[in-house]
């Protein structure tokens, strides 16, 4: 794991409420599993309704879980009233995503005043061995001064 520096000590409570508020993620049934600085890992168990014809965790699940991981490992090294939004994101399918749960893990490449770059990994777990099964690429704009919160969609 790299060395980062944060910007804000309280960063794990900001990140555990922007995830909290994220109706998508509830709905879909992930938690945060390991959050540090410049790290996030996000959990998710399987359920049918998260799958493609074929049983496998869909790859719209697989790629939502990825960025989330990246994103909110960005976030954690943010300014405190600062939010924080992917402009783009490379994900490569690399297994399928078949097990009892999928492991998305985060980290930041470099954390910048305009843009950071996140590496990430997400991992099918089944019967206690994680295969990797996506690779992800992601780039990240802070919005400094901005509130992670409602709200957000009328000022950009």
């Amino acid at each position: 794991m790299r060395d980062h520096s944060v910007r804000d000590l309280d960063f794990a409570s900001r990140v555990r409420g922007s995830f909290e508020r994220q109706a998508f993620m509830s709905y879909l049934g992930a938690k945060i599993k390991t959050l540090k600085p410049g790290l996030c890992e996000i959990e998710l168990p399987y359920r049918p309704e998260l799958s493609q014809q074929h049983g496998f965790f869909h790859g719209g699940v697989v790629g939502t879980l990825a960025d989330n991981a990246c994103a909110y490992a960005a976030y954690t090294l943010t300014e405190s009233h600062a939010s924080i939004l992917t402009v783009e994101y490379k994900l490569n399918l690399v297994a399928p995503g078949k097990g009892e749960s999928l492991l998305a893990r985060g980290e930041v490449v470099k954390s910048g005043r305009t843009l950071s770059v996140c590496e990430g990994k997400v991992y099918s777990v089944h019967d206690g061995k994680m295969t990797l099964c996506a690779i992800v690429t992601e780039t990240l704009l802070p919005l400094p001064e901005t509130d992670d919160g409602p709200g957000l969609s009328e000022k950009t």
